[in-house]
């Protein structure tokens, strides 16, 4: 393998001027660094980034948390971090907490172990300040993804949930439904009582009461049980002709309940949802949603994550970045008293 000593003596200059060369650090002329770097290629020499993140006490390894992979939201986030992480030579890891504290906790342990340079954290709920604290002990930078946490200041990119959530139910309303119920992820995630804001707001907005029995919370993941769905929407008076649902895994959950049960969509139940279905969307579009820019969730909380890294400012103030909504109408709402 070929080490600085091998480019240094062919070189005809010191380690020391080609670790600087390396590592772009002193004043070294152009005439020799373009040697050295014609040396490098020759020798066909690939820098260890890991003993270089050693020596300078950080590493180019950046670690992204989210809460759950099967959904697509998170699967495009994901690429959009992976993209700008490579544009800017990081090297990007991932875990999955599954809406799942201890799961959390158990992957922060791997960030402070492996000593990472900075986290793209997308909380499991407010319980997650914990965990957070711990990093901000640590003093390791992190950016808060499409969540955030009371009682934590930090860079953040975060979607305009209650705004969504406003033009999903006046979608409805639009199309003739009065009677309109809230499928939603837990309470203690910042994303999920936006969207119950949002939903009440678009009611009181348009003179209609809002129905608390309406208004039923789960965990937003793919591992939450969602059997109880029917048994909940059977018991209320009048059913609902029309569901939100907080995203897109409780609104396909939503769609096969209904189904299931012998209902139709959108004929008996009209369905939305917040965040779109990935590719197959596309293919045969159906499921009404409100998207929101995936990408750059992952993308600019990527470019705000290592700026905050390379710039080393502690007192640089925090930057939130809000990106906008769409509502994207498809068959799966039907105006009241129509089939389509």
């Amino acid at each position: 393998m070929t080490t600085i000593y091998d480019i240094a003596k062919k070189a005809n200059v010191s380690a020391m001027t080609v670790s600087k060369v390396i590592n772009n650090t002193g004043s070294i002329s152009l005439k020799t660094k373009a040697r050295i770097k014609r040396v490098m290629e020759e020798l066909n020499y690939v820098p260890n980034q890991m003993a270089r993140g050693l020596v300078l006490q950080q590493t180019r390894q950046l670690f992204l948390l989210i809460t759950d992979i099967n959904n697509p939201f998170y699967t495009t986030l994901s690429r959009g971090a992976e993209d700008a992480a490579k544009e800017k030579g990081y090297r990007l890891s991932f875990g999955n907490s599954d809406e799942n504290i201890e799961k959390e906790g158990e992957y922060l342990e791997i960030i402070l172990g492996n000593r990472v340079a900075g986290v793209l954290f997308s909380p499991a709920g407010d319980q997650s300040v914990s965990h957070l604290e711990t990093l901000q002990r640590h003093k390791v930078p992190f950016v808060l993804l499409d969540r955030e946490v009371p009682g934590i200041e930090s860079d953040a990119v975060i979607g305009d949930s209650r705004e969504g959530a406003r033009r999903i139910v006046e979608h409805f309303i639009e199309n003739g439904h009065r009677h309109i119920a809230l499928i939603n992820g837990s309470p203690g995630i910042s994303s999920a009582r936006l969207r119950h804001q949002g939903y009440i707001e678009a009611h009181k907005l348009n003179d209609l009461p809002v129905q608390e029995s309406y208004h039923l919370a789960f965990g937003y993941g793919s591992q939450t049980d969602l059997s109880g769905i029917m048994t909940w929407l059977n018991s209320l008076n009048p059913r609902p002709t029309a569901i939100m649902a907080g995203n897109n895994v409780l609104g396909v959950e939503v769609i096969r309940a209904i189904r299931d049960s012998g209902l139709r969509v959108p004929e008996d139940i009209s369905v939305a949802c917040f965040d779109d279905l990935g590719p197959f969307s596309q293919i045969s579009p159906f499921l009404t949603v409100v998207t929101q820019q995936a990408y750059e969730f992952g993308y600019l909380g990527t470019q705000l994550l290592i700026e905050r890294i390379e710039k080393k400012d502690e007192n640089r103030p925090f930057r939130r970045i809000n990106l906008p909504v769409e509502l994207v109408p498809r068959k799966s709402v039907a105006r009241l008293g129509t089939s389509t």
